[in-house]
């Protein structure tokens, strides 16, 4: 298992069903890359700590908004006309491109956030993914599951 968490999301989403069951939580409001941090600290058993994780929310949620957000609808918003125009559908995949690179960053500021914190393994598991998914939780709970299962594998 890669120590990093952007090699470790880069594995875990190639994993079957992973992308799927990210895109379903996305669409119901979560955050991938947090979620994809929240499943690395499970599998690496660090204590779940409220505070902590409300970190994660505050470095992650800007970033997100303001960076990720747009190029991802941006994106989105040109698919239609992108298969017409191979002009347009090469931007878009520029877009897209960007889009990673982007994520890739807030997984770089993840972990260096997470760094500073002392380590202190737990018995248990899930809850830093059952915190930091909050109610895409309960509007695709399949989903998550998904994950719960695919993490629980590597811990």
């Amino acid at each position: 298992m890669p120590s990093d968490l952007w090699s470790f999301t880069l594995d875990f989403y190639a994993r079957p069903g992973m992308e799927q069951a990210c895109l379903t939580l996305q669409a119901r409001g979560a955050n991938v890359c947090v979620l994809l941090c929240g499943v690395w600290l499970d599998v690496r058993s660090i204590r779940f700590d409220p505070l902590r994780a409300e970190e994660i929310r505050q470095l992650a949620t800007p970033w997100h908004d303001q960076v990720v957000g747009p190029l991802r609808d941006l994106r989105m918003q040109w698919k239609p006309a992108a298969a017409a125009d191979e002009e347009l559908g090469a931007l878009r995949e520029r877009l897209k491109v960007l889009e990673l690179d982007a994520e890739r960053e807030l997984l770089v500021r993840l972990q260096r956030l997470i760094q500073a914190w002392p380590e202190h393994p737990a018995q248990t598991n899930n809850q830093w993914l059952e915190a930091l998914a909050g109610q895409a939780a309960e509007q695709a709970p399949d989903a998550l599951g998904v994950l719960r299962r695919a993490g629980e594998c590597l811990a």
